[in-house]
């Protein structure tokens, strides 16, 4: 597929999805979303992509949802809307669930390189990732409050997990603006680094993620998702079925013990 608002390249077995609509700050328009979601699924089916890395163009990570027509629209101006189908008309999730869906349910190490603002949607897309490294340009805001709206997007599912029940109130009731210093003290940041080394540092930890069998990290990020909301028992039973899928990659187990009796550098394949 050819994309023209995300750019998307490869880096050895890491994919780089960029949102390249630096104009609007990467505001989530209708192409966005549905570039953003092939290309997911790109790497998703792709065995040579390990990891993922999600950032920005410019100086803006992700403004949220683009709301340059809905003013025109309200105001009875502006060109008509396509009539939802039935099927969209019964989506309960409609696109903001399919957005932080599409993220979730990715199971590859999912990276965001946090490069500036990341807002209302866009900052729900930052906490759908599994580690968030960013520059010190970075900021958040939570916005839907101010739309009259509340959180969407996924954001009343990530961000309590991320920051605490507490913090997610103080940030969503009051709509502040968090610096790159407080994201980082809080947890919506995990690193914290220059801006012009803020997509080396990114493919960097990407690639350290990569070189694990492949396999076992993408059991890895299952369970601990599926975990989060398990009582130990469930959580334990869930650990073994993973067991069990990893080890599928026979090639790899043999490689793994290989690799420790002969103190060397693993390589893996998936097989």
């Amino acid at each position: 597929m050819s994309y023209e608002a995300i750019l998307y390249e490869t880096r050895g077995p890491v994919a780089i999805i960029t949102l390249n609509r630096p104009e609007r700050l990467n505001a989530i328009g209708a192409a966005v979303r549905e570039e953003v979601h092939a290309a997911i699924e790109a790497a998703h089916q792709d065995d040579a992509i390990r990891a993922a890395i999600i950032t920005g163009a410019g100086k803006g990570f992700c403004s949220g949802a683009d709301l340059s027509g809905a003013a025109t629209r309200m105001a009875g101006g502006g060109a008509a809307v396509a009539t939802p189908t039935q099927s969209e008309r019964l989506d309960e999730d409609g696109w903001v669930g399919r957005w932080a869906k599409r993220f979730a349910h990715f199971d590859k190490p999912l990276i965001g390189a946090i490069n500036g603002v990341a807002a209302g949607a866009g900052m729900s897309m930052a906490l759908a990732c599994d580690v968030r490294v960013g520059s010190t340009n970075a900021r958040f805001k939570s916005v839907f409050v101010e739309r009259n709206l509340s959180p969407d997007s996924g954001m009343s599912y990530f961000l309590p997990r991320i920051v605490g029940y507490s913090r997610a109130a103080d940030l969503v009731f009051s709509s502040r603006a968090v610096n790159a210093e407080e994201a980082y003290r809080i947890g919506l940041l995990d690193r914290l680094v220059a801006p012009e080394a803020l997509l080396d540092e990114a493919v960097a930890l990407a690639t350290e993620m990569s070189q694990w069998p492949p396999l076992a990290i993408r059991m890895a990020k299952r369970v601990l998702q599926k975990n989060q909301d398990a009582d130990l028992d469930e959580a334990l039973r869930y650990e073994s079925v993973a067991l069990g899928h990893a080890r599928k990659a026979a090639a790899d187990t043999r490689e793994s013990i290989a690799a420790f009796a002969e103190k060397r550098k693993g390589v893996y394949t998936g097989a």
